[in-house]
Parts: structure tokens; C-alpha cells; sequence
């Protein structure tokens, strides 16, 4: 498979022609879903859109008659109207298959923000049982995966928190997400420390628009 990596949290991910896109939110760039076959979306929050956004998959959709979304309810139930069959409600233990990918999918929340605020439900996914991309959370798969695309940075998240997880996860390799809100300085601070807390980990830090095979 090919990922490339978008704004924030989007990815697109490509195999034997087809195109699946993860997370694309008003943080990520439009052409994120230029071509897509299917959309994935682990979450929405109720005070901002950095993961998914509505209006530009509606759009999507009209374009693209042949776009299948899968996304939890939360999410799905904002996508009435765009057709019987097109959007999926799945939940943690459900399977599927997207654009050629065999996706499964893991957790229920989104790691907790701050206790004065309401808990919101975040799903993350296992594509081909190799590439496991869990949103806004540290989930760790009840599967063993190679490939993480790892959150590099959140308010909610603290460093200990973040280098903890991918060790957890015992996968060998991993990629840059969700990292919208990070100058270059901070992306190479990040970068840097995984080669010594998690010494088990090949991290690469991807550019927006760069792609690498897995």
C-alpha cells in the first residue's frame, strides 16, 4: 500500500488502484479527496472539526456517486441524506471492506480532554492487519500491527503519554499524524526523542504531500 500524508490528520492510503482516505477535516487539504473510493472518519468533537468535516464530504460524495464513507454513529448520523448504502455505522470489533482494504475496527473513546468535559466516542483502524491508525486515542489493538501512524501532538496529550503508547503498541514502524498544530521546531523535538524512548521504533516524520510504501 502507499500512504501519503495530508494536513493534521489526514492520510490517503492506495492499493491495486483504488484510494481510501482517513480523517479528512478542515485542518487537512482539500485535495485529500481527490479521487477517493472510500472515507474513514474515527471521530467528531463537539467544538471543532480538525478530523472530520461535514460540508466538504457531502461535497465529496455529490462528486463521486461511487464514495462509501464508514465512520461511528456519532459521525454518521450528521451524514443523512447522501444516499441508501453509502455511509456505514461501525463500532469496535466490526469488519469490513473499503476500496480493497480489509479494515478492522478497535476502541470506543477519545482519550480524555479535561474532566469538566463530556467523554465523546473516537474508533481507530487496522487496515490489511498491518496499518493501524487510532484517532484521537491510545488504543492498542488486541492484534499484533507493524505500522503505526502515531499522534505527534495534542493539548490533551503530554510526551510521556504519546512515546508510552507506541511502545505498547509494539509496532516497528510509524508515521506522523495529527500534528497540525506543530511548527518545525517542535515536529523535529518529537522526531528526535523516538529514537531514544522507544528504541524499537523506525519513525519517519512525513511532509504534507510526501508518500512512502508499506
Amino acid at each position: 500500500m502507499r500512504l501519503t500524508k495530508f494536513g493534521h490528520a489526514a492520510v490517503r492510503v492506495e492499493k491495486d488502484g483504488q484510494t481510501l482516505v482517513i480523517d479528512p477535516g478542515t485542518l487537512s487539504e482539500p485535495e485529500a479527496l481527490d479521487g477517493a473510493d472510500a472515507v474513514l472518519v474515527t471521530h467528531d468533537h463537539f467544538d471543532h472539526f480538525d478530523h472530520f468535516d461535514e460540508e466538504r464530504l457531502r461535497a465529496a460524495a455529490g462528486a463521486n456517486p461511487g464514495l462509501s464513507i464508514w465512520t461511528h454513529p456519532d459521525v454518521a448520523s450528521q451524514l443523512e441524506g447522501l444516499g441508501a448504502g453509502r455511509v456505514h455505522a461501525v463500532t469496535h470489533g466490526d469488519t469490513f471492506t473499503a476500496a480493497g482494504f480489509d479494515v478492522q475496527v478497535h476502541g470506543e473513546w477519545h482519550a480524555p480532554i479535561h474532566p469538566e468535559l463530556p467523554p465523546s466516542h473516537n474508533i481507530g483502524f487496522v487496515l490489511d492487519g498491518e496499518l493501524f491508525y487510532p484517532g484521537d486515542a491510545f488504543t492498542v489493538p488486541e492484534q499484533k500491527i507493524g505500522t503505526l501512524l502515531l499522534l505527534s501532538h495534542a493539548p490533551w496529550a503530554n510526551s510521556t503519554q504519546i512515546f508510552d503508547y507506541a511502545r505498547a503498541t509494539g509496532a516497528t514502524r510509524a508515521f506522523n499524524t495529527h500534528d497540525g498544530l506543530l511548527n518545525d521546531a517542535g515536529l523535529s523535538l518529537v522526531g528526535g526523542l523516538f529514537g531514544t524512548l522507544v528504541p524499537g521504533l523506525a519513525y519517519t516524520k512525513l511532509a504534507i504531500g510526501e508518500s512512502t510504501e508499506i
